[in-house]
């Protein structure tokens, strides 16, 4: 056996550290010089930041079990705090450190800014929610989900939607009501407390998972090729032959990690797999906007992540005076001027800390297609294709999540898991 597997993103090295551990041999082609795909490292005044902020939660178990095998410890990389979701000025809920179900029931009957009825409410749908199995008959938007169920406009508004958008990346009028309850299920609803746990990253995305598992499949016999674009996969009765792959090597097995829109390029040359590639045609995709305003001096945020509900969805701190402000989604943010989007970007950054100068630099990045929209009973392929041998991984591939780096690392494990297996049939 020799797998192919071209992207090194999340999707791609958590399939190559499986594969890795597993003994099976692995090339992984990357073309840029930076691992990580729409989570990677970028540098931004000569300070290294990343191209989008992502928040992380307890529940994200594969990713956190695939940092331990590769030799990146969660518990020194990523910075973990019961779940606090901070309006300032408008709403706040923090998690206390007691067994679930009780820490969530604790924190929606003591959230500030939220009316009685309001609390109560949010904790009725739970219930029901529970007493559904968070499943839906028929799936339906977020905005419809949150009518039928009665939430009062200030607990949509400083809780469900920022959950929903931040996870889902979709506006919530167009959102899937069933993949936000899957959200719901395994985070604030899980058995564990832990599982909505927030998990804020100490370093940059590239370090946090990718660099160290090529470390662990370089360790393993297996390579990862940086600059290495593949053009196009052929198929034979000898194997998968790859054009830009300078070694020339025949492959038994292929593994497309790449972002959905690069297949039809990709697979130009697999006939098996034109229709999967028209279905993969039809996706929408959302952005997501990560601003970095560098302000030369101390400025401390109320905690690490505050939420703005504003022109910004979150603020993050970057260090000690650099702050992230992120919107996900589509909207009318991205019709603004640079000049006009850090102005009211600063202006909230002011409404939450007072007054202070304005930043002396910024950078705005716009990841334009960051994932797929996921809206209700949209279909999304499986990781195996109707090509023996050559799959699929990435966070788009069919999840009960949405488009996230747990949904990512799920897909690769899975292709690794289905090769593996055919690895054990052989040998037996």
């Amino acid at each position: 056996m020799r797998v192919a597997i071209i992207g090194a993103g999340y999707a791609g090295l958590a399939a190559a550290a499986e594969l890795a551990a597993s003994g099976i041999p692995v090339t992984v082609f990357e073309a840029s010089r930076t691992l990580g795909g729409r989570a990677r490292r970028v540098e931004v005044q000569g300070r290294p930041l990343d191209n989008g902020q992502h928040i992380l939660v307890g529940a994200y178990t594969e990713l956190l079990r695939l940092m331990r095998l590769v030799g990146a410890p969660p518990e020194t990389l990523l910075e973990r705090t019961p779940l606090n979701l901070h309006f300032p000025g408008r709403m706040r809920l923090a998690a206390p450190r007691l067994p679930a179900p009780l820490h969530l029931a604790a924190a929606l009957l003591a959230a500030r800014g939220l009316s009685i009825g309001a609390r109560l409410g949010a904790i009725r749908f739970m219930r029901r929610m529970q007493q559904d199995s968070f499943r839906l008959d028929r799936d339906t938007s977020f905005t419809e989900l949150m009518q039928r169920h009665g939430q009062h406009e200030a607990a949509i508004r400083y809780l469900w939607q920022p959950l929903c958008v931040s996870a889902l990346n979709t506006p919530p009028q167009e959102a899937s009501a069933q993949v936000f309850l899957n959200v719901l299920r395994d985070s604030l609803a899980a058995a564990a407390r832990e599982a909505s746990d927030l998990l804020l990253p100490r370093t940059d995305f590239s370090a946090l998972f990718p660099e160290p598992a090529e470390r662990f499949v370089l360790a393993r016999g297996g390579e990862v090729l940086r600059g290495a674009a593949i053009r196009s996969v052929a198929w034979s009765p000898y194997g998968f032959n790859l054009e830009g792959d300078a070694t020339g090597r025949s492959y038994t097995h292929a593994i497309a990690a790449v972002a959905p829109y690069h297949l039809p390029r990709l697979a130009a040359g697999l006939p098996r797999l034109q229709p999967l590639l028209e279905d993969i045609a039809r996706f929408d995709y959302e952005p997501i906007l990560t601003a970095y305003l560098g302000y030369g001096q101390p400025l401390r945020l109320p905690a690490g992540l505050i939420g703005v509900a504003g022109t910004a969805h979150f603020l993050f701190q970057q260090g000690e005076d650099i702050l992230a402000a992120v919107t996900s989604a589509r909207g009318a943010h991205l019709a603004l001027s640079r000049i006009e989007l850090v102005a009211r970007l600063h202006a909230e950054v002011c409404s939450i800390v007072g007054e202070t100068p304005p930043p002396a630099w910024s950078q705005v990045i716009v990841e334009k297609r960051a994932t797929i929209a996921c809206r209700p009973g949209m279909r999304r392929p499986a990781c195996e294709t109707p090509l023996a041998n050559f799959y699929l991984c990435g966070d788009y591939v069919a999840s009960d999540y949405p488009a996230t780096l747990e949904a990512a690392v799920r897909s690769g494990v899975a292709c690794a898991q289905l090769i593996s297996s055919q690895a054990g049939r052989h040998s037996d």
